[in-house]
């Protein structure tokens, strides 16, 4: 169906450019893997822009869910909402250099659309402004910037759009088209991608984002890939944007800007550090400053982008450790990701080393805090964090699986809400080979209990059962503080009344945490059970599960309790009965 044109740029225009951009990277994810050769030639840029796009569009469609279902005041989004929230997706769900950089694009452009405050939209004028601040803003974020990358692209489009006259659509087809012709020359700017015969890949993605964003404003894709930058650049005139195949076009002739700056990357693209190490930090502005300096001693290819008491760090460095010492340093660290260049046997380049063997079978697990997170690893799970408020996108879990490196994987979302987007990362997953099984937890502690009963030499069907079984046996309850007054099956509660849900529903509304969990403990084990899983948040009162045992013990003589630690995992407490 042909995309309804956009006028002005609105919260609905943010909307369907994060969806348009989001389908246009999907296409062009491998291709764009494909020629990723700077700063290293990892193959995942396509894969990292992708995730960056998912959670935005994810941010930025929670915004709209949340004033559908009347959680929000009534009406629409205004352009700020939506515009912060594709910011705040972004730079929580950025992965590596190229993703940090697009969230930092998506940034500076938020921070031009928010000033518009209430207001419903921004003009041709608007757009120019924040396409302007997004590009100098993510080249400051870059410690050493270098001219024949993303950054040189979306300069480009920026200057672009300052001389185009006209709307919304034509400011940004002349971003594309400045972009377009600006990717052409990153042979002749850096020598790694002219010696690979290839484009920039990061540049290559904020094409493909700029052309939704064309299509946004008009309803049209825009002209081809090829007629754009012209038969100088050495593409076959009629290749098109969302499908243009510079994997194994050789560029050449291109008239760049001149060498690529000296920096601490190497332009080589060979001999650097062993590790990416890209981590969200809770800092405030002066530690930031401090960090920088600190990670630019220690290594390269440094992006630092956010604000506002919370950043993205991602940094290559040979000692890891130093690098994540220097982010607990600077303030708290959390979601931190290591990756050993070569170490996956997907992206080794130049290796003589034989792929690493798979595993027959794998559990992969979304778990909403740390505490959990040492669980499941301990009990040979691969998992995922899902902080509260941020679950995890399809792409973060069709990586948790390929990380797996088995040929069969149980999927375990434990969470209701992450059914849909489990089962299209599992519906990924087969694709590439791999036999994935979705068994829908709803709850952490369903989890637990499948897990409990996995046993990976038995055959897959039989233990997929097995596991099955244990969690639909497991019912599951929360305790958690109420944000805002609202209607439930219980009767209206108030913020900061506690509430305890069963099975996904409120069934006690209370005043103090321990005696609102022992009504739901109670009320759980009236129906029987032989064993209680408590899971305590860092919030919960230290006394309550001393408490909540001795209940047990006391009324249901036959039931044993099991009590983990769950750290910051949003509810106060999580429970099961089995």
């Amino acid at each position: 169906m042909a995309q309804v044109p956009q006028t002005f740029f609105d919260a609905l225009a943010v909307r369907t450019w994060c969806g348009l951009a989001l389908t246009a990277l999907g296409r062009a994810r491998e291709e764009i893997d494909a020629i990723n050769v700077y700063p290293v030639a990892d193959g995942d840029t396509g894969t990292n822009l992708y995730l960056t796009v998912e959670s935005a569009a994810t941010a930025v469609e929670a915004v709209f869910a949340g004033y559908e279902a009347g959680s929000a005041p009534a009406g629409k989004p205004s352009l700020a909402d939506a515009a912060r929230a594709m910011a705040h997706g972004a730079l929580i769900g950025a992965r590596g250099n190229s993703g940090t950089i697009l969230a930092q694009l998506l940034r500076g452009m938020a921070q031009v659309l928010a000033t518009e405050g209430e207001a419903s939209h921004t003009d041709a004028d608007g757009l120019r402004l924040a396409l302007r601040h997004a590009a100098d803003s993510a080249r400051q974020a870059v410690a050493h910037p270098v001219e024949g990358t993303v950054l040189s692209v979306a300069s480009a489009a920026a200057d672009a759009a300052g001389g185009a006259e006209g709307d919304c659509g034509t400011v940004a087809r002349a971003a594309y088209q400045g972009a377009c012709v600006a990717l052409a020359a990153t042979p002749g700017q850096l020598a790694v991608l002219e010696q690979a015969g290839v484009v920039d890949a990061g540049g290559r993605g904020l094409v493909a984002v700029l052309a939704a964003l064309v299509e946004t404003f008009t309803g049209e894709v825009p002209g081809l890939f090829g007629a754009v930058v012209g038969s100088a650049a050495g593409f076959p005139v009629g290749f098109p944007v969302g499908s243009v195949s510079v994997a194994h076009a050789r560029v050449e002739g291109v008239q760049g800007a001149g060498p690529a700056e000296d920096c601490a990357e190497g332009p080589d693209g060979e001999g650097g550090p062993a590790f990416e190490v890209i981590y969200l930090l809770e800092a405030d502005d002066a530690a930031v400053a401090r960090l920088r300096q600190r990670l630019d001693d220690l290594g390269d290819s440094l992006v630092v982008v956010g604000g506002d008491g919370l950043w993205n760090v991602h940094v290559h460095v040979d000692d890891a450790g130093a690098a994540v010492e220097a982010g607990v340093e600077a303030g708290r660290p959390y979601r931190i990701r290591i990756t050993h260049f070569g170490a996956d046997d997907a992206h080794t380049r130049g290796s003589e080393r034989p792929p690493r063997e798979r595993v027959q079978r794998a559990v992969v697990a979304v778990v909403p805090g740390e505490g959990l997170a040492g669980l499941y690893t301990e009990a040979g799970a691969t998992t995922v964090l899902a902080r509260p408020g941020e679950p995890p996108a399809s792409g973060e879990l069709v990586e948790a699986v390929r990380r797996a490196h088995a040929r069969e994987v149980v999927l375990l979302p434990n969470d209701a809400d992450l059914r849909h987007t489990a089962a299209a990362a599992a519906e990924q997953a087969r694709t590439e080979g791999i036999r994935v099984a979705l068994i829908p937890t709803r709850s952490a502690v369903q989890g637990i209990a499948a897990l409990a009963v996995h046993e990976p030499d038995r055959r897959f069907d039989e233990d997929v059962v097995s596991m099955t079984s244990a969690a639909g046996a497991t019912r599951y309850a929360e305790v958690v503080v109420a944000e805002r007054q609202s209607w439930t099956m219980a009767g209206i509660c108030q913020a900061g009344d506690v509430l305890g849900l069963i099975d996904g529903d409120v069934a006690v509304i209370g005043s103090d945490v321990t005696a609102t969990a022992e009504t739901v403990l109670n009320r759980m084990l009236a129906a029987g059970g032989e064993l209680v899983t408590l899971v305590l948040g860092d919030e919960a009162p230290e006394d309550v599960a001393g408490h909540l045992e001795a209940r047990v013990r006391e009324a249901y003589l036959a039931v044993d309790t099991v009590v983990y630690r769950g750290g910051r995992q949003g509810a106060l407490m999580l429970i099961g009965v089995e």
